[in-house]
C-alpha cells in the first residue's frame, strides 16, 4: 500500500486572508516503510514573510525570493502525490492551504477522502494527552535534535517516524521477516507423526463415569 508523509509551511494560519505556501516536502512510504523517494520544494509566496510565521519555521522572504512559484511547481507535487492517500499532522490544516493554491493557479484540488490526520490517530491513542509532533516524537523517543524550527522536510521525516508508530510500530518489517518460519511450521504440520496416546488414571475414569450419569443418554454408551 502506498502512502505520502506530507507537510507544509505557511506564512500564516488562513488562506482566506492572503496567506501562502513557502514550503512542501513529502515522503513515499509503502507497506508503511519509507521508499526513499522524496518531494522537496520551497516556493515563492509573492508576498511578505510576518515576523512570527519566521520565528517558527526560520525562513524570511529573503530566504523565499527567486524561488518557483507554486504554480511552478504544482504538477510536479501532484504527480508526485498521484491517487494515494496523504499523511499530515493536523491534515485539515495542509489541505486547506494546499487547495487554495491549486485553485489559484487552475489544478484540481485534492479529494478530502485521501486525509490521513495523524494528529486524530494520536488524540484516539493517547486521550487527553498533548499530541503536537514534538510530543509524540519525545514519548516514542525520536529524535528531536535537529528540530530548532518547524522545518517541512525534517518535519516530514519526523512524521513518518511517529506515523509508523502510530499504526504499531514495526510490525510490517516483523512479519515480512516471519513468513519463512510460518512457511517451515506448515511443512512440519504435514510431516508424520508419532502416536502420543494419554492413559487416564482410574480417578479420572470413575469422575467421567459419575458425569456420565448426569447426562440424558450419553453418546459415550452408545
Amino acid at each position: 500500500m502506498r502512502e505520502v508523509v506530507l507537510d507544509t509551511e505557511t506564512t500564516g494560519f488562513e488562506p482566506l486572508e492572503g496567506h501562502r505556501v513557502i514550503e512542501v516536502a513529502a515522503i513515499e512510504i509503502v507497506n508503511l516503510m519509507p521508499t526513499g523517494k522524496v518531494f522537496h520544494t520551497l516556493v515563492d509566496p509573492e508576498r511578505d514573510v510576518p515576523p512570527e510565521a519566521t520565528r517558527v519555521h526560520g525562513f524570511t522572504r529573503a530566504d523565499l525570493e527567486g524561488k518557483p512559484r507554486f504554480a511552478e511547481i504544482a504538477d510536479a507535487m501532484l504527480e508526485f502525490l498521484g491517487d494515494s492517500p496523504i499523511v499530515a499532522h493536523n491534515a485539515p490544516f495542509d489541505f486547506k492551504h494546499l487547495d487554495a493554491e491549486l485553485f489559484r493557479c487552475k489544478r484540481p484540488t485534492l479529494d478530502p477522502a485521501r486525509m490521513v490526520d495523524s494528529l486524530a490517530l494520536a488524540r484516539l491513542a493517547f486521550p487527553g494527552a498533548q499530541n503536537s509532533l514534538d510530543a509524540l516524537c519525545r514519548r516514542y523517543n525520536i529524535d528531536l535534535s535537529q528540530r530548532t524550527t518547524h522545518n517541512a522536510l525534517l518535519d516530514v521525516k519526523l512524521l513518518a517516524e511517529v506515523y509508523l508508530e502510530l499504526k504499531g510500530g514495526r510490525q510490517p518489517g516483523l512479519v515480512l521477516g516471519s513468513a519463512p518460519v510460518v512457511q517451515t511450521i506448515l511443512r512440519e504440520a504435514g510431516a508424520p507423526r508419532t502416536p502420543r496416546p494419554m492413559q487416564p488414571t482410574p480417578e479420572q475414569e470413575e469422575a467421567f463415569q459419575a458425569f456420565l450419569t448426569k447426562l440424558k443418554d450419553p453418546l459415550w454408551l452408545k
